[in-house]
């Protein structure tokens, strides 16, 4: 294949995957000149492929609306790619409606040469994981789009959505980003129902409508992943513990999820405060890790430990 070849396939791909980017914009990507560009266009519309450019200044190019493309040819490497992903989503409980992910696989088996599609069921029959799956919470894949095309593009959304407690209200929403979590999808952005930032699960969520508002991106400190791991880690659980660690912050860090709790310096050693349901648990927990540590509260928290104590020595002496 020509240099000239592969730049006009390439460019192909770039109006399929972002249509609208201008002529400067592809210049740069393709290593080329504006007039190459539009050398390149030419040839594909010779090809019967109708690629539109707009008019002025921050005119983009783009396949006319409506146009389909003749039937993805993948490369053997970039078949096995696709099908790795989609079996390592179902394990990790990237949960989309059913049943996408099976039909999606046929289709790709079907188009796949015979030797290689016997060489790619050799490797789903034989695969093996370290871990168990994750039970996906199945979303909505128009859900996801919507909400991935806002927050790009900073447009507000209205939606409805059903709270853990079952109630059924209607909101308009900010989005700011997209986060899997423990095989469950979650928004993060401004709620104007509540005036301030939250968290909302896609599984939840009954409808949402993209709409022409723009809203103001939020400040660049701003971390949907982080937003989502703290909102989780201050779920209303029944007991709110803090306990010093005689260890540094940054060595907790690394043991202690930050869906579980937040850590920071306390002198020489570690403050995590975190909300439990069941205090026993916690107490086999911080045994677990193997610091000494000190427990600023709950008081009863001092019982489960004792308890704890009382039992693991009660085992040796067996």
């Amino acid at each position: 294949m020509s240099q000239s070849t592969g730049n006009v396939l390439a460019l192909l791909e770039m109006l399929q995957a972002r249509p609208g980017l201008t002529g400067p914009q592809l210049a740069e990507r393709l290593g080329v000149d504006q007039r190459t560009v539009r050398r390149y266009a030419a040839a594909l519309a010779g090809l019967g492929l109708p690629v539109q450019a707009g008019r002025g200044r921050y005119g983009g190019y783009r396949l006319a609306p409506g146009y389909r493309l003749p039937p993805l040819m993948l490369a053997d490497d970039e078949a096995v790619a696709v099908v790795l992903g989609l079996l390592a989503a179902e394990r990790l409980g990237l949960g989309i409606a059913a049943p996408a992910r099976e039909t999606a696989l046929a289709k790709i088996e079907r188009v796949l040469p015979d030797a290689l599609r016997e060489r790619v069921r050799a490797v789903r029959a034989t695969l093996g994981f370290t871990q168990p799956p994750k039970e996906p919470v199945a979303v909505e894949a128009r859900h996801l789009l919507t909400l991935g095309e806002a927050a790009r593009d900073r447009r507000r959304v209205t939606l409805s959505y059903r709270s853990w407690r079952g109630e059924e209200t209607a909101r308009a929403f900010d989005p700011y980003g997209l986060v899997l979590h423990a095989g469950r999808w979650y928004t993060t952005g401004l709620d104007h129902l509540r005036g301030e930032p939250r968290t909302l699960r896609l599984d939840r969520i009954g409808t949402v409508a993209l709409g022409q508002d723009r809203f103001e991106p939020p400040p660049e400190s701003f971390d949907p992943v982080g937003h989502v791991v703290a909102g989780l880690a201050a779920v209303p659980y029944r007991h709110e513990v803090e306990v010093l660690l005689r260890a540094g912050a940054a060595e907790v860090r690394r043991r202690i999820p930050a869906t579980v709790g937040a850590v920071e310096p306390a002198g020489d050693r570690a403050r995590l405060t975190c909300r439990a349901e069941h205090l026993d648990g916690m107490a086999r927990m911080l045994a677990g890790l193997g610091w000494e540590f000190e427990i600023v509260r709950p008081d009863a928290l001092r019982d489960e430990v004792a308890a704890l104590a009382r039992y693991l020595s009660g085992v040796a002496g067996r």
